[in-house]
């Protein structure tokens, strides 16, 4: 099914909203066995028709929806087209013996389509990068009633409510008070100001992606050889660089000295002898 929708005559939501709206809310709804025998018919016979039926009785739904997402300043009409998108997927993947009815079915996959837009597109870039994140930042936005920043007790209240901790919801409150910032300098910005623009200073050769990819290499390497060198220690010079090196509180001579019943010296000397076979067992594979 396309995901191009021109639903209503030659009316689209970016064309005309107003006009988009008034036409999609005289679209007829389905009763429940017109929209079944419906979903027979493109579940059974792919009837496109059916199909697309079933899309325009449900506009009005997603105009709904859509008009809960106003706050995060985005236009208005690109919520609904991408919602409208979610339910074609949904239209799509509908299955009518299940026994629900279609509108149930869509409304996961008209809010996903509407969240990605929101997060790819709105004024914070990569504001929320997780599944955790996401659920936080929508949950926070509609929390969050006025535009001052939250004072403790009601930081607390949304952490226990959404079951995070304070200073997460700390966190992406910032990200939701950043403000935004053109890359280039405005053609109407005083020369003074305009090297202030981020095209200016935002530059940095340090994550060249051929150097970040030969830094991530040589890492996997060396790590793979350390591992390598260490294995042909034997277990007490191993658990001795381990306890001195890698683990976290890193354990002292006097206390691996009574773990092993000798003296901190004797230890010293083991390090040192293990760190020596170690340092000999890199160096020969790298002239290898």
């Amino acid at each position: 099914m396309s995901t191009s929708l021109q639903p209503v005559g030659h009316l689209s939501p970016g064309h005309d909203l107003n006009g988009y709206i008034q036409a999609v809310n005289r679209i007829a709804v389905l009763t429940s066995e017109e929209e079944r025998d419906l979903g027979f018919r493109l579940y059974e016979q792919g009837d496109l028709e059916a199909a697309r039926r079933l899309v325009m009785s449900h506009l009005r739904f997603v105009v709904h929806i859509a008009r809960s997402y106003s706050g995060y300043g985005l236009p208005q009409a690109d919520l609904i087209q991408e919602g409208n998108v979610g339910l074609m997927k949904a239209v799509k993947r509908f299955d009518p013996n299940q026994g629900v009815r279609l509108v149930s079915f869509a409304v996961h996959w008209i809010k996903a389509e509407i969240h990605e837009y929101v997060l790819r597109n709105w004024r914070i870039v990569k504001i929320a990068t997780t599944k955790a994140q996401r659920k936080l930042f929508f949950n926070l936005r509609g929390a969050k009633k006025r535009l001052a920043w939250l004072n403790n007790d009601e930081v607390d209240a949304i952490a226990k409510d959404l079951d995070v901790k304070p200073q997460v919801v700390r966190e992406m409150e910032g990200r939701l008070s950043a403000f935004d910032a053109g890359y280039d300098a405005s053609p109407s910005e005083e020369e003074d100001q305009g090297f202030q623009a981020p095209v200016h200073y935002l530059d940095d050769e340090r994550y060249d992606p051929a150097a970040q990819l030969e830094a991530e290499d040589w890492e996997e390497d060396s790590t793979h050889r350390l591992k390598s060198a260490l294995r042909e220690l034997d277990e007490r010079s191993q658990d001795i660089l381990q306890r001195r090196w890698l683990a976290e509180p890193k354990a002292t001579l006097h206390e691996l000295a009574d773990v092993y019943g000798v003296s901190a010296e004797r230890i010293r000397q083991l390090e040192k002898n293990a760190m020596k076979k170690i340092r000999q067992q890199l160096g020969s594979a790298f002239v290898a």
